[in-house]
């Protein structure tokens, strides 16, 4: 009798952790979902739902101007972001994981170091780095007093520019957060198997490649997919650097931008249009869920092999 009350007292606690996270999850995520691809079959007037149109929103949303030029536009930006990302912020990170890992002087301070602009506001880093950009801004300043004042310019202001100084200002707060992660996996190897490698004669670069690296695929895995979840929801960024137009010239246009410009004041006339935004939303649903599916497969093969 008491060995099933304690049974029957285990899974009441087990329900009362798991109960409130699988609501949180349920009505913050999957509701929204649903109600995305509910509305994306309707016609909008305005705020007021129409009839039943099927796949209308999804085929005007790829076939026809301005909102297929629209889409790829923003998803062309968004594929850039990641690639940026991935490799300057996920390689710096790497580099700088394995750096701490040597036990340098002053790791413990660089740790910190680090990792604070990922405790920074997004609005506060957006706004001043958008000060430091402009004409007149510390990196224009710094240029001229180094010598190099022909390569100053209106960094948001130019399309050339704009998409890559914010990505690199986005690579600048967060490439504290896996280069920790990396560093926790470094540190998570058995230290008898370097220490075996370093008493075979194998060199730093060999032990980097052929060992430590394949150890750490299972971090690799998660920073590759919370990369391609980011990638693809930039937004607040975007909005506090530049516009919600993707300006200059929809050049930092990304497909969160456009969802919020569709939905809430569209392409063409500024309306907004609720049954074309939907189906933004699910195509970055459906986008984000296959890449990252992809990245966890791969991973896992890696895994598998080693």
């Amino acid at each position: 009798m008491i060995l099933k009350t304690t049974a029957l007292q285990k899974r009441l606690w087990i329900i009362f952790f798991i109960v409130p996270a699988l609501l949180f999850v349920v009505i913050f995520i999957l509701l929204p979902l649903f109600f995305s691809l509910y509305n994306s079959f309707f016609i909008w007037h305005q705020l007021q739902r129409g009839a039943f149109a099927g796949l209308a929103n999804f085929k005007k949303l790829f076939f026809t101007e301005p909102y297929r030029e629209r889409l790829l536009n923003a998803l062309k930006h968004n594929g850039i972001w990641f690639c940026y990302t991935m490799l300057i912020q996920n390689g710096l990170g790497l580099l700088f994981g394995y750096a701490l890992s040597k036990k340098i002087a002053g790791t413990a301070v660089f740790k910190r170091v680090f990792f604070i602009p990922v405790l920074f506001s997004i609005v506060a880093v957006g706004f001043l780095w958008s000060m430091y950009l402009k004409n007149d801004g510390l990196v224009n300043s710094f240029l001229n007093l180094i010598g190099l004042s022909s390569y100053q310019r209106a960094w948001l202001g130019d399309e050339h520019t704009a998409l890559l100084a914010v990505i690199i200002t986005n690579i600048w707060r967060w490439v504290g957060f896996p280069s920790l992660v990396f560093l926790a996996a470094i540190d998570s190897i058995d230290q008898s198997c370097l220490e075996a490698a370093y008493i075979d004669g194998v060199s730093e670069r060999c032990l980097f490649w052929r060992i430590i690296l394949p150890l750490i695929v299972p971090a690799l895995t998660v920073i590759t997919v919370l990369t391609v979840i980011g990638s693809l929801n930039v937004f607040e960024q975007i909005y506090i650097m530049t516009d919600l137009g993707g300006g200059p010239d929809y050049s930092t246009d990304t497909i969160g931008t456009l969802f919020y410009r569709t939905a809430f004041g569209s392409v063409d006339t500024g309306n907004p249009e609720i049954g074309i935004g939907s189906a933004i939303s699910v195509v970055i649903y459906v986008v984000t869920l296959a890449i990252s599916m992809f990245s966890m497969l791969v991973g896992k093969a890696k895994e598998i092999r080693l």
